[in-house]
């Protein structure tokens, strides 16, 4: 759909400031501790896929996560449980070691993709915590649609057609919680929902817009924080019961403010006082579970023990790059070729290696080797060791550092810029922009809802919403052109 990108760059001035500043009133906002929201950027230019590789995608990351769950459990089920217990906080750890056997079923989880020239997506990691932006992808793929279409004199008549052709990542959350909610308590429906985070949470403003699309589907939804919680046999908040909790509050969060209550129930799933069915799922997000579904490849012994799928294994092999904990001694590298050892081969090589602290967020503690030296990487080394190391030395910090369970290590996927015109409410801005691709699933329900996408853009090669990213409007390739055609109409 280039022409329809052509349209939209010439026109982006007239509809950019609207676009931007709609999507910041809807909600594309981060919250500072103060309260004060900063708009998130929004792009003029959109991702246009056709639906079946939307689906595509989304079918490999429900095996992705699928497997990784599946890892994690038969690792703390093994006798090498300090591979993901070491590197979790005291409570992450304690509610870890209290609930893995009981979980079965991640209502949400999404799989963090870079899309190369081949077009084939290389999976980053799999995040199953907090698998945020159901809303954030919403609203900029719904302004987007609403502005554009009126700014192409698209009837008015067919903009919801439009956007329900478009799909909703809300509508696929919302269902996922009602099917395993169904699923817990067979029969049944829940009435209330509460969707639990930290007050002024830096994400609350998707919260927010989650809770108003919850209600509109007919769920008495509502944001709620610990300090409002209390109830003793049941999830009571400003004096209503909730009888589905949707978590997004990281458990670390707890141990700076303390708040026993909310910890007690975090240890129990699916839940007694209330059905809960995203828990703090840690030791399957660690990226050293990443980096054993990639060895899984070359050790049928490990894809056993985990009683990984055909489906899932071949899910790993296509979109999983090399992946492995950082240690010295002899491995088998990205190419299949033997190395004497891991570490100074990667110490020689920066061009072609990531290095990444297994537990850890927000891209804190993410090192490209080949752009040792610039900014952002000089920051982040500044950060956590004192100075702006070099590659080889930052090797060796690394390999000794055992903090979030030490650093895993993978191969570069090769990503370029691509063309997009950024948004702000004064002016709209063309720019190179590192893109990713993120997909949505579900583990352990009956059916996959209709999942979707989410699209961020960043002038950093780690792209970061919190960190200054933008989000990027995703739409299918039948919405596109049905907007390129009332274009042509005009």
């Amino acid at each position: 759909m280039n022409e329809l990108l052509e349209v939209l760059r010439h026109q982006a001035a007239h509809f950019g400031p609207e676009l931007a500043r709609t999507a910041f009133q809807r909600g594309l906002a981060v919250t500072k501790k103060d309260g004060t929201r900063q708009p998130i950027p929004i792009t003029a230019t959109p991702v246009i896929l056709e639906a079946a590789e939307v689906r595509r995608r989304c079918e490999l990351a429900a095996r992705l996560s699928s497997a990784a769950l599946k890892m994690a459990e038969a690792v703390l089920g093994g006798n090498s449980q300090e591979v993901l217990l070491g590197g979790l906080s005291p409570l992450e750890r304690a509610i870890a070691e209290r609930t893995w056997r009981q979980v079965s079923r991640l209502a949400t989880t999404r799989v963090d993709f870079f899309v190369g020239a081949g077009q084939q997506p290389r999976a980053l990691e799999v995040n199953t915590t907090i698998p945020a932006m159901q809303g954030y992808s919403d609203i900029a793929a719904r302004v987007f649609l609403e502005v554009v279409a009126r700014h192409f004199r698209y009837p008015e008549r067919a903009l919801a057609s439009l956007l329900t052709l478009n799909g909703s990542n809300a509508l696929a959350l919302y269902r996922a919680l009602l099917d395993g909610y169904a699923a817990e308590r067979p029969g049944q429906m829940p009435e209330t929902i509460a969707l639990l985070c930290r007050r002024h949470d830096a994400q609350i403003s998707e919260l927010q817009y989650l809770a108003e699309r919850f209600r509109e589907f007919g769920a008495d939804a509502d944001v709620v924080h610990p300090e409002d919680v209390s109830g003793d046999d049941a999830f009571i908040a400003h004096g209503k019961t909730y009888q589905m909790v949707y978590r997004h509050l990281f458990v670390r969060r707890l141990e700076e403010n303390p708040s026993p209550w909310i910890e007690d129930f975090f240890g129990t799933v699916p839940g007694r006082k209330a059905v809960f069915l995203n828990p703090p799922t840690s030791q399957v997000e660690e990226k050293v579970t990443f980096a054993l579904l990639s060895q899984a490849l070359a050790t049928p012994e490990l894809a056993e023990g985990a009683q990984l799928t055909p489906e899932e294994l071949e899910a790993i092999r296509v979109s999983v790059p090399w992946t492995r904990r950082f240690r010295h001694g002899p491995t088998g590298g990205p190419m299949g070729e033997s190395l004497e050892d891991l570490v100074a081969t990667v110490a020689a090589e920066p061009q072609r290696f990531v290095l990444k602290r297994s537990w850890d967020y927000g891209g804190k503690a993410v090192f490209i080797g080949r752009s040792v030296g610039t900014v952002p990487y000089n920051e982040r080394a500044q950060a956590l060791y004192g100075a702006p190391l070099p590659w080889a030395e930052l090797c060796e910090r690394a390999v000794a550092d055992p903090t979030g369970g030490g650093y895993v290590v993978q191969e570069l996927v090769e990503t370029s810029p691509e063309p997009h015109v950024l948004c702000t409410e004064t002016g709209v801005l063309p720019t190179s922009l590192y893109v990713d691709y993120s997909a949505y699933a579900s583990v352990g329900l009956a059916r996959q809802p209709a999942w979707g996408g989410v699209c961020r853009g960043s002038m950093a090669e780690i792209v970061n919403i919190v960190g200054g990213g933008g989000v990027i409007p995703l739409i299918t390739a039948e919405v596109a052109h049905k907007l390129l055609m009332a274009w042509k109409a005009l």
